[in-house]
């Protein structure tokens, strides 16, 4: 049996991790799900966070996770291009397409002394696939000192061929 207290608690904590984005939007249920034929999305990565109130910085570890959540079919990553916090491209992680299954994932690890894209860097990833597909989870984790958390991927343009 589960008491009062304890129902207050995991609320609070719910509310907690959605009002940090501990839990991606897209994760939550919905009554619609959409369908795409390829997308550029940007995904905002954080080398390094202040710690208060001295603001010296942490520096952490990044991994961008790119998920196929289409059960039936195969797309294409593209690119998942690196740029700083003043939009200069780092570093071009992939020179040609990279198909993924049905179901599978891919990742780009940085680590924690990797601290050329600043506070402010971010990927760019572009994907596609030969009909409309299940959007696939464009994410990343940060990781470091005792401290994680997810940014999720904005899609900023629509393929439309």
């Amino acid at each position: 049996m589960v008491t009062k207290k304890l129902r207050i608690l995991l609320f609070a904590a719910v509310m907690c991790a959605l009002a940090l984005g501990g839990v991606p939007r897209s994760s939550l249920a919905s009554v619609e799900h959409a369908l795409s034929k390829g997308q550029t999305v940007y995904v905002p990565v954080y080398s390094n966070i202040f710690n208060a109130p001295k603001e010296v910085p942490i520096h952490l570890a990044n991994i961008l996770t790119i998920r196929n959540t289409d059960i039936h079919n195969a797309i294409q990553v593209v690119s998942a291009d690196y740029y700083d916090t003043k939009g200069a491209l780092i570093r071009k992680y992939y020179q040609k397409p990279v198909t993924l299954a049905p179901l599978e994932t891919t990742h780009i690890y940085l680590s924690e002394r990797d601290q050329e894209g600043g506070f402010g860097a971010n990927f760019v990833v572009r994907w596609r696939a030969d009909k409309e597909v299940n959007l696939p989870i464009i994410e990343c984790l940060m990781v470091g000192q005792g401290r994680a958390f997810i940014s999720p991927g904005q899609v900023i343009k629509e393929d439309t061929k």
